[in-house]
C-alpha cells in the first residue's frame, strides 16, 4: 500500500512528494509479489491539492523545468499493468483528486470530499482533469464541477459514478486491501490486457476495440496462465466431482 504522508499539510503535493509518489507506483508495478496496488492518505485528508508554499513565486517556465527533471511522466498512474485502487479517506483536491480520478476503483469514507477547485485559482483543469472526469461522469457533470469548483460529498460521489464504494472510515483501508487481495488470484496478464484494454477503448470505434478484443483472445490461448487456469478449473476437488472455488485470499 502506498501512503500519501504529509498530514500536517493535508498530504499536499510538493515536487519531491510528486517524485516519491511516483517513483512509488513505478516500484509497485515492476514489483512481481504486487498484484494490485492500493494508495490512501495519512491523516484526516487523501490530498489536498498542489502545496502553496511550494506555489511561491512559481512561473511557467520554473514549473516546466520542474516537470522535465522528472524521471517519471505525472500520468505514471494511467501506464500502470496492474489495478490501481484509491481508498479516499478525505478530502481530495485539485491535483489530489487528479490522482483519485487516475486511479481504476475509489472506495471512499463517509467524510470523503471531491472539487477541482482550479477555476477558483484562475487555472485551468490541471493534470487532465477535464479527460478523466468527463469519461467518469459525463460531459455536463465533468462541466458542473469544474465551472463551479463545488464541493461534492461522498454520497453525491458514489451517485454520479466518481466513487464505487461508501464504506464506514474504520473499515476503510481493510475493505480496499480485501478487495486488492481477491484480485490478486486472478492472472496478472489478463488483469494488465484489461486495463490497458478499458483504456484503449475510449479512442476506439467498435471495429478496432473488437479486432483488439480478439487478437488478445488469440494471444492469451498460447499463454501458460491460460493452460494452467483452465486445467485447475478442469479438476474435480478430492471427493466432490466438483470444481473447487478459488481463494479470496492472496
Amino acid at each position: 500500500m502506498i501512503t500519501l504522508n504529509r498530514p500536517e499539510r493535508l498530504n499536499a503535493f510538493t515536487t519531491e512528494m510528486r517524485g516519491l509518489y511516483l517513483e512509488a507506483l513505478d516500484r509497485a508495478d515492476h514489483d512481481p509479489g504486487v498484484r494490485a496496488i492500493v494508495v490512501t492518505g495519512a491523516g484526516r485528508a487523501f490530498c489536498a491539492g498542489a502545496d502553496f508554499k511550494a506555489l511561491e513565486g512559481l512561473d511557467a517556465a520554473t514549473l516546466r523545468a520542474r516537470n522535465d527533471a522528472q524521471r517519471l511522466p505525472f500520468d505514471t498512474a494511467m501506464r500502470l499493468r496492474k489495478p490501481l485502487i484509491a481508498a479516499v479517506n478525505g478530502p481530495a483536491a485539485g491535483i489530489g483528486l487528479a490522482h483519485t480520478l487516475m486511479a481504476d476503483l475509489r472506495f471512499a469514507a463517509p467524510g470523503a470530499t471531491f472539487t477541482t477547485a482550479f477555476a477558483r485559482l484562475g487555472l485551468t483543469a490541471e493534470g487532465g482533469t477535464a479527460w478523466l472526469l468527463s469519461r467518469l461522469v459525463g460531459t455536463a457533470r465533468a462541466l458542473d464541477l469544474l465551472y463551479s469548483s463545488r464541493t461534492v460529498g461522498a454520497e453525491e460521489a458514489e451517485r454520479i459514478g466518481l466513487v464505487q464504494w461508501i464504506v464506514p472510515a474504520e473499515e476503510l483501508l481493510d475493505r480496499a486491501r480485501a478487495y486488492a487481495a481477491g484480485l490478486a488470484v486472478n492472472s496478472g496478464y489478463s488483469l494488465a490486457r484489461m486495463r490497458e484494454q478499458v483504456h484503449a477503448a475510449w479512442e476506439q470505434d467498435w471495429d478496432t476495440a473488437r479486432e483488439h478484443s480478439q487478437n488478445l483472445v488469440y494471444e492469451s490461448l498460447d499463454r501458460p496462465e491460460f493452460t494452467e487456469l483452465a486445467a485447475r478449473r478442469r479438476t474435480p476437488a478430492a471427493g466432490s466431482g466438483s470444481v473447487p472455488p478459488r481463494s479470496s485470499s492472496a
